[in-house]
């Protein structure tokens, strides 16, 4: 091994060992947090991409896929409740080809494919059931692509064509959709599914299709559309002029200050009516023109002779004329037809009641506000509509109480919030505290060992070196030499000091004296000072 490389792992040897207990432990803490992380990152970019291999299953072809899976040893998931069946990307072509050579999925709404089935035997009839099944199962496999709907069923109801007919029925068609967990679907939605099933069916109509989910409510009812019914269709009407004349009259007299009812009436049935005008063309002659002209001058007796088979014959001796002349003309008109078809759910009148606050009218006059509110909500008096707008006084007990109920809401939510707010304080001082304390302590040892050493050094003057510094003639003659007992450990009194001694003798005569009175004035630091000395005698 290179020598640079030996010394920087000398070097962070000697390092490590000058390490606290403590701090020993927060490196191998700290040593193995960065381990944990760097196994979980590698983990995480190893993990392979996964890709759906088939969606929308049944749970039968989930579990034949599933089984295929295990026995190829290919790793997958399962995600929307087991219908869709993850695996890795490497692999989705793969499976998927031998899915299809093992007929997998094999649950199938048919769709076209059931008319590559038939034979040149089959009966007219079968082609017709088979035709009908099979654009069931398109109509079912389109619809239950669409977001939030996991399965579908389309049954059609198809008349047959018939000439011996005079009038034909329309077809209609009941869609049951399954939507994911406990969501709903949206008008716009469920729109789209009765247009996209309408549509493929030559001669249906949208209000003939009926849409059910499975907790049995009717989205869409046969004959109605996707309104919900007439009652449905009155109420969204009230509701909407309810909610824009409520707003005009917020911006003028305030809000709470004015109170709209609505109540529409709508026509349940459904009407049709054809008109035929007939229109002479611009300067055309009249419809019908007929002339006659019969003219007749002087007259014969002499009528003839009878002749051969009892003919009579003129006689060439008449001297009488005779004259007659008929015209009959038809002349064309222009010819129009009018077919007007008018659906359920016409409004046939409405009726608005206004109730102003009169302490919040202001300058407003009644007929004012009436005016306002007339073109705000549509009113079409030929129509029969009504309108009544009054200002009276407002019970003020109501509005006291709800904004009563409103500011111990407000004041319950803040309480709340600051209760999750010190629960969250608390937790945080619960983790910071010990740490700050354990980090304390750590500060406020060292900063011991160095007073320790600090008072060490002012007491007994420089640290002799190590006794692995010495050679082993200085370590025998230390071994060799006379040992003296400290004076702080002799209990008689403190001995008189001899005349004219040597300076150094003096000296640490002098320092055996101040050990002496430290020990008796605080034996209990200089125990502690004697301790630390000992710990860093041993770490080293």
């Amino acid at each position: 091994m290179p020598q640079a490389v030996t010394n920087v792992f000398q070097r962070i040897g000697r390092v490590i060992a000058g390490f606290s207990l403590a701090q020993r432990t927060i490196a191998i803490i700290g040593v193995a947090v960065l381990a944990l992380g760097i196994v979980a990152l590698s983990s995480w970019l190893s993990r392979p991409t996964y890709t759906p291999l088939f969606s929308g299953m049944s749970a039968s072809d989930a579990n034949a896929v599933v089984e295929q899976l295990r026995s190829s040893s290919v790793p997958y998931e399962l995600a929307d409740g087991g219908a869709t069946v993850l695996v890795p990307e490497k692999d989705v072509y793969d499976q998927r080809l031998a899915a299809a050579s093992a007929g997998l999925p094999g649950a199938s709404s048919g769709g076209y494919s059931l008319l590559d089935k038939m034979g040149v035997t089959t009966s007219e009839f079968q082609q017709s059931v088979t035709f009908k099944r099979a654009i069931e199962g398109e109509l079912a496999a389109t619809i239950s692509s669409i977001k939030g709907v996991t399965a579908a069923s389309v049954q059609l109801a198809i008349p047959e064509e018939s000439v011996f007919v005079s009038e034909t029925v329309d077809p209609t068609a009941s869609v049951f959709v399954e939507t994911s967990g406990s969501s709903t679907l949206s008008p716009k939605q469920v729109e789209a599914i009765v247009h996209l099933t309408s549509a493929a069916v030559s001669g249906m109509k949208p209000e003939n299709v009926a849409v059910v989910d499975q907790s049995g409510q009717t989205l869409s009812a046969a004959g109605v559309g996707t309104t919900g019914g007439m009652d449905q269709q009155a109420s969204d009407y009230e509701a909407r002029v309810t909610a824009s004349v409520q707003q005009m009259l917020d911006t003028v007299v305030g809000p709470g200050n004015a109170k709209v009812t609505v109540v529409a009436e709508i026509d349940h049935s459904a009407n049709e009516r054809v008109e035929e005008t007939y229109t002479p063309a611009e300067g055309a002659p009249p419809l019908t023109e007929q002339t006659r002209t019969d003219r007749q001058n002087g007259s014969s007796s002499n009528a003839g002779v009878l002749g051969p088979d009892n003919i009579a014959v003129p006689s060439a001796d008449g001297d009488g004329t005779s004259e007659s002349t008929e015209t009959s003309k038809t002349n064309a008109v222009n010819k129009s037809t009018q077919s007007t078809s008018t659906p359920a759910g016409s409004l046939l009148r409405q009726s608005v009641s206004v109730a102003i606050d009169s302490g919040a009218g202001g300058d407003l006059s009644t007929a004012q506000l009436s005016d306002l509110v007339e073109t705000a909500a549509g009113i079409d008096t030929d129509r029969g509509d009504s309108i009544a707008v009054e200002l009276v006084s407002f019970n003020q007990t109501s509005s006291e109480a709800a904004q009563t109920a409103l500011q111990a809401a407000k004041e319950a939510e803040g309480a709340e919030r600051q209760a999750g707010l010190l629960n969250t304080i608390i937790i945080a001082a619960a983790i910071a505290i010990p740490l700050l304390a354990g980090l304390a302590a750590l500060i406020m040892r060292a900063r011991r060992r160095s007073s320790a050493a600090t008072e060490f050094d002012q007491l007994f003057g420089d640290r002799p070196p190590a006794l692995s510094a010495l050679d082993a003639g200085a370590t025998a003659a230390i071994d060799q030499s006379p040992t003296t007992p400290l004076a702080f450990l002799e209990t008689a009194p403190d001995p008189e000091p001899e005349p004219d001694p040597e300076p150094a003798q003096v000296s640490l005569e002098r320092r055996r004296a101040e050990i002496d009175s430290l020990t008796r004035q605080d034996p209990k630091r200089t125990a502690d000072l004697l301790r630390t000395l000992i710990d860093d005698r041993q770490q080293v």
